[in-house]
């Protein structure tokens, strides 16, 4: 299902009937971001507005330049927003806050600390009692499968492992929403598809809200229950495409007919963006 950026709002109300059922937890409203410089103005975001429901995981994919990291920077609260409305839970975002985790394409863990102490580093400095932060680091650990690990430094890791160091130390600090800046755009395409999987499964287990931008189609198509296509110059919302339930369930996967003809209609509406540039 695609429709026009107009409709939607039409998408969000309808949601129900699509089993989006929970209340909206992140919703922009008219959001823009206009960068200066000695070439004059420019305008990265030309009003944005879109909601998220809770629990819900929502991909913003787009060509380069539409806006899709200024967009996540601002709902992390690293950057200002030139000029709408942000809100999750109905509270208006005005900096970073620990109800919100961020993971980046690059591996920001501290070298000189385990996995383990990486892990619990939020919780060291939210004063959780040690007994209380091993066992949430006991269950990250376990569910991104790095157990083993614990005394590992992040030098002694793949790349693919880094990653998910960094996302459970994220979820470990229990945010409302999980922001996630192209994560495994650096991997090689087997450990891409590997670490997919694996955020799919905690996002099953966890139920947390995810913001997740990429560039690529299918990674968002596999991942995601609503996809947002941006266009760029100025960065706008063009589409807004519902995942249809059960797709990635699907038998073929990836290679099926549904998969390849959502990616083929989100190809076609990027190219329709490029073009109007």
């Amino acid at each position: 299902m695609i429709v026009s950026a107009n409709a939607a709002m039409q998408v969000s109300e309808k949601a129900d009937l699509i089993g989006l059922s929970g209340p909206i937890k992140i919703e922009a409203k008219g959001i823009t971001k206009v960068y200066g410089g000695k070439k004059g103005a420019f305008t990265a975001l030309d009003p944005v507005s879109f909601d998220i429901r809770e629990n819900e995981f929502v991909s913003f994919v787009g060509p380069s330049g539409c806006g899709k990291s200024s967009l996540l920077r601002i709902l992390a609260g690293l950057e200002e927003a030139s000029s709408g409305e942000l809100y999750i839970s109905g509270k208006e975002i005005d900096g970073p806050g620990v109800d919100r985790g961020m993971v980046f394409q690059s591996y920001t863990l501290f070298p000189w600390l385990t996995v383990r102490q990486n892990i619990e580093f939020g919780l060291t400095l939210k004063g959780i009692p040690l007994f209380e932060k091993r066992q949430i680091a006991d269950h990250f650990m376990e569910l991104v499968q790095l157990t083993k690990f614990a005394k590992s430094f992040p030098k002694e890791l793949s790349g693919g492992m880094k990653q998910r160091v960094a996302i459970a130390r994220a979820l470990a600090n229990n945010p409302e929403v999980l922001l996630m800046d192209e994560p495994f755009g650096a991997l090689d395409p087997q450990t891409k598809n590997s670490m997919q999987e694996m955020l799919l499964n905690l996002w099953e287990k966890e139920k947390t809200t995810v913001v997740f931008i990429t560039h690529d189609i299918e990674e968002a198509i596999f991942l995601s229950q609503r996809v947002y296509v941006m266009q760029a110059h100025p960065g706008r919302i063009k589409q807004t495409v519902q995942i249809p339930a059960g797709l990635r369930s699907s038998p073929d996967g990836r290679d099926s007919e549904a998969f390849l003809k959502l990616k083929r209609q989100i190809v076609a509406h990027i190219g329709e963006s490029h073009d109007h540039d």
